[in-house]
């Protein structure tokens, strides 16, 4: 592989798209190219913001005059020239909330291919019309369940949430749910007036009169005679049902307090006329293999291939089975793709609102591995977040299998296993931010060895780990016994106090069910608190025993949602960061001057925005037959605000210039505002100092937004004891950037709290005190504690994990 092969390589002549540093570079194609470099330094923007953005340039050139009149619009990276360039491909973790009727069958398309073999292949109830595949679809009008059309699940009260004190009567207010005051007594005399006891306790009402207060339609009118201290005078009062009361709240008030009291006497719960599959009967009532559509949707991966044989095999005996043995044989080849990447434990009815970016990305590879491709470039983003390091061999040897196709590969990583595994690695750095941006090494990995500026080659050549320490001893446990939840079955474990604990196993074996919901559930209830996230609805924990759970004050979940649904939330408005940036620039001579308020250096209400975009700062750009994007407003060029506003300086600086700083940039040029600077030392302590202020919430990664609600967290001063509980806080973080977030979780536990962190990185593993591993599979092959104890215990163990970490302890024994 020499430069003098022109064609085998894609040649980069100035590159500046955000911190890239006029970067000129030859990549070889045909083989797989990992860009690797610490947290920020510009290594996404090299191989997703220039060489994909210009690849995707090229297609929108390509295909329609009318997308190339809006090219100028739609932004082209900022480079020089760019020469040997096949079509890209892109396959990233995704940002945003991803749809509810999106599922992993149509992630894959393998819902496509199962609904045309229920509709050629099904066995259909006697007299029973063939049904198209779309009526095995609930995402259409012809095979959507009339009652929750199509999404399997209803909000809906339930007499444990209307009723929470049965021993109540009505008088005394046993049907929470109805309104207070003249309106509840209204109720109560309406009832009085059917001849239902008002003062017996609810337990001992007749069920049909219990269940026609809480949920009929009707709604007599019934006369209530004058009342001493209530009423003077006859009138006539019109029934409401529990039910029908709450519904009209939701529906009709314009109160949100009201909307508020309203929604605790509902809960999501599996459609009771469909089952949950979202399908009409009809639908419902053709198996294969004896499973309707909605139960073959329900099997894992690991066992749908045999239940699909076997009943493709039934149908040939029947004479009919031609077209099952085709469909069904083109599904099993696709879902052994997926048993590759350790996928075995999803089924094609998961919901991909519950997917990891991780495990959607794999899904993602899986399709493009079955679409045929040639020639083009595959770029990836950190394909192995999220995966156990058992879990990652598979997933390698699936990425070959593409290049072996005839592809190349770009891959954004920071693991040092797949990196090792590359034929070529472009490091980007040295640092992040403006002090990064260069190319520090492009070539074969084993000569990153001798580059001394490479922060990941100290890391990578074992020059550089993370210092193991010594295991604190708990001071108490929490211990739960006989937990069900998801995979979970009759599970028991112990979780120490006052230490560092690792949660660990392979993916799917059951961690993140025990940690963020058993665990956060748990305390939550004993601490008698509601979720701080409004997503997070309580559920019933279904176990036989918990004690320890009083030793804490405080429970702090930590995950990778979102910090806003929308591009008005960024870093600095999450944090309260940004309003001590505005009170300012309000305090400057220029803006007392002009009367200007702390207001008017916001971009989400009039005045100071600009208003052609609301303060956006971009608009939508409609490409007819291609998908909408997003260009910079015409008017403001991106910068939020209008003129007059932008006219108020702060040592020279514009507001809209504040945003556009990164984290580091702002730490230094705010360092004489202590509540600005305490916010913006903390974001850099934990990696992202990187990150620009006003980055919008939906470009952030899982683990960017997971670390900045962390960050947040730490900046508030608190005592007595806090759960902290982390779903993987190490993903999408180089190992220079892991050390820094491990040294402010180590400072927690330091502080008198305990630590509870899912985790795959061999480092976080090694600097906790305690672990408990998970499985010994995924999905039902998983859901038990397999081990438990300290790192060296568990690497002396069998096991995915303890192979992996006796590994890693190796290698760093002989550092």
């Amino acid at each position: 592989m020499t430069r003098d092969d022109l064609d085998g390589w894609v040649r980069v002549r100035g590159a500046r798209e955000h911190n890239l540093k006029n970067v000129e570079i030859d990549i070889p194609r045909d083989c797989m190219v990992v860009f690797t470099g610490v947290s920020g330094s510009g290594k996404s923007s090299l191989a997703f913001g220039t060489l994909y953005a210009e690849a995707q340039r090229r297609y929108f050139e390509s295909v329609a005059p009318y997308a190339r009149r809006l090219l100028n619009q739609v932004g082209a990276p900022d480079v020089d020239e760019i020469s040997g360039l096949p079509p890209a491909v892109a396959l990233q973790q995704r940002r945003g909330a991803p749809s509810s009727r999106s599922t992993v069958g149509t992630i894959t398309t393998l819902s496509n291919l199962v609904r045309m073999l229920y509709s050629r292949a099904g066995t259909y109830p006697a007299g029973a019309s063939h049904l198209s595949a779309e009526a095995f679809s609930p995402n259409t009008a012809s095979g959507a369940c009339p009652r929750c059309h199509g999404l399997g699940t209803v909000h809906d009260v339930t007499e444990e949430l209307l009723v929470p004190d049965d021993t109540l009567s009505i008088r005394d207010g046993a049907i929470a749910a109805w309104p207070g005051a003249w309106q509840g007594a209204n109720l109560r005399s309406i009832v009085r007036g059917l001849d239902i006891d008002i003062h017996k306790p609810w337990r001992k009402l007749p069920r049909k009169d219990r269940d026609w207060l809480l949920y009929t339609d009707e709604q007599p009118s019934v006369l209530i005679e004058p009342e001493e201290g209530r009423v003077d005078h006859g009138y006539y009062g019109k029934f409401w049902s529990a039910r029908a009361h709450v519904m009209h709240v939701l529906g009709q008030s314009q109160s949100e307090r009201m909307r508020e009291k309203a929604m605790r006497f509902v809960r999501s719960m599996p459609c009771p006329e469909c089952g949950g599959s979202g399908l009409r009967p009809d639908a419902r009532a053709v198996t294969f293999n004896g499973h309707s559509i909605g139960e073959m949707n329900a099997i894992p991966f690991a066992e749908l291939a045999t239940e699909l044989r076997e009943g493709a095999d039934a149908a040939a005996s029947a004479g009919d089975g031609e077209a099952a043995d085709r469909i069904a044989t083109d599904v099993i080849s696709r879902v052994e793709v997926l048993l590759d990447l350790g996928l075995g434990y999803l089924s094609l009815g998961r919901n991909s609102t519950t997917l990891s970016p991780g495990e959607a990305q794999r899904l993602r590879i899986a399709t493009q591995l079955r679409s045929g491709l040639f020639g083009v470039v595959y770029v990836l983003d950190e394909p192995s977040a999220g995966l156990h390091p058992a879990d990652a061999q598979p997933l390698l040897r699936v990425l070959e299998r593409l290049k072996d196709s005839g592809n190349s590969l770009f891959v954004v990583e920071h693991d040092l296993d797949v990196i090792r595994r590359a034929d070529w690695v472009v490091d980007i750095g040295p640092a992040p931010g403006e002090a990064g941006g260069h190319v520090v090494y492009s070539g074969p990995v084993e000569g990153l060895r001798e580059v001394e500026a490479s922060v990941t080659g100290r890391y990578l050549f074992r020059a550089a780990s993370p210092e193991e320490r010594t295991p604190r001893t708990p001071h108490g446990w929490l211990h739960l016994r006989g937990v069900t939840r998801h995979n979970l079955r009759d599970a028991s474990a112990d979780i120490p106090l006052g230490v560092m604990t690792a949660v660990t196993g392979v993916s799917g074996s059951g961690k993140s069910t025990l940690v963020t919901q058993v665990l956060a559930q748990v305390v939550r209830d004993r601490l008698g608190s509601e979720p701080e996230d409004p997503d997070d609805s309580t559920f019933d924990v279904d176990i036989e025993a918990v004690s320890g759970a009083e030793a804490f004050d405080r429970l702090v979940v930590v995950d990778q949602r979102p910090i806003g649904r929308t591009p008005r939330s960024n870093l600095a408005t999450y944090t309260g960061m940004f309003d001590v940036v505005r009170k300012i620039f309000a305090a400057t001579d220029e803006a007392r001057s002009r009367g200007y308020s702390a207001g008017r250096f916001s971009f989400n209400v009039a005045g100071g925005r600009c208003e052609t975009c609301q303060g956006e700062g971009f608009v939508s750009v409609e490409l007819m037959f291609l998908p909408g994007t997003y260009a910079p407003c015409h008017t403001c060029h991106g910068a939020r605000y209008n003129a007059e506003t932008l006219e108020v300086t702060y040592r020279d600086r514009s507001i809209a210039d504040v945003l556009g700083m990164t984290v580091a940039d702002a730490a230094e040029f705010f360092s004489d505002s202590a509540p600005a600077s305490r916010s913006l030392e903390m974001l850099r302590q934990v990696g992202l100092g990187y990150l620009r202020l006003g980055q919008p919430a939906t470009e952030l990664s899982g683990g960017e937004a997971q670390r900045i609600k962390l960050a947040t967290e730490l900046q508030r001063a608190h005592r007595g004891h806090a759960l902290y509980l982390l779903d993987e806080p190490t993903s999408g973080l180089h190992p220079a950037d892991v050390e820094l977030l491990l040294d402010q979780l180590q400072q927690l536990v330091d502080a008198g709290n305990s630590v509870v962190l899912v985790e795959h990185d061999q480092s976080a593993i090694t600097a906790s005190d305690w672990v408990i591993d998970m499985g010994p599979g995924g999905g039902d092959a998983g859901g038990t504690v397999v081990a438990t104890g300290t790192p060296r215990d568990l690497a002396r163990g069998d096991g995915a994990t303890a192979t992996h970490l006796a590994e890693w302890l190796a290698r760093a024994d002989e550092a």
